[in-house]
């Protein structure tokens, strides 16, 4: 998909590129049939997410292209048949996403935004159904530094989120800033990086783990 800055990477090639700056994201895999989908299902452990995937297909949720929760394999392939039979010609070549199932009771979002005057920028915020209602954000100049992201961390208004919370440990501080400082350390190495969208991150166990990626280079 293109725009007037740039063209999207799939959601795979998002994870890809980001995660070798240290962004974490779960184990997956890339098939092509709903049998590759069900055996990579099976090899990942149950339940799991199944996605539809391409370099022209952003959103993927408003479209009805993920199918969530699948707890045995033939609901794998069931679902990964829906999916391929939803692509669109406009959607080029396509491919299917499989990945573990994640909850969480907290979302945090990270991202990447090229600002027309000042450059590229770091943000963190707090997602999930909150994002909007709330908007808690801070950003800063690429590139930060350690006291930087920490410095982000801080600046977020609702801070007993980030605390013990429902039964859950404190947020790793420390790995939000690893996440911070990939993405920053990404803007600085790739200079056709114009956005990343990192949302949610979902808090598990006290750690941010990125579930969905969305990355703009320049044409």
């Amino acid at each position: 998909m293109a725009s007037s800055t740039g063209r999207t990477l799939s959601e795979a090639a998002s994870k890809e590129l980001l995660g070798r700056f240290g962004v974490p994201f779960l184990p997956e895999r890339v098939v092509a049939t709903p049998d590759e989908a069900a055996a990579a299902a099976e090899e990942l452990g149950l339940p799991v997410v199944v996605k539809l995937g391409g370099d022209a297909i952003a959103h993927k949720t408003e479209r009805g292209l993920v199918r969530l929760g699948l707890e045995d394999a033939a609901a794998v392939a069931r679902a990964a048949g829906e999916l391929l039979a939803a692509a669109r010609p406009d959607d080029g070549a396509v491919h299917l996403l499989v990945a573990p199932m994640v909850k969480g009771n907290r979302e945090l979002i990270a991202g990447l935004a090229t600002d027309p005057q000042f450059g590229r920028t770091v943000m963190l915020g707090v997602g999930g159904v909150l994002a909007e209602a709330v908007a808690d954000v801070s950003i800063r100049l690429v590139p930060i530094e350690r006291v930087d992201a920490e410095d982000m961390l801080d600046d977020l208004a609702t801070q007993a989120l980030l605390g013990a919370f429902r039964g859950e440990p404190p947020v790793d501080r420390e790995a939000v800033v690893a996440v911070l400082l990939g993405l920053s350390a990404a803007a600085e190495s790739t200079p056709e990086l114009r956005s990343a969208d990192l949302n949610p991150l979902i808090v598990v166990d006290g750690r941010p783990v990125a579930v969905d990626a969305l990355v703009e280079v320049a044409s």
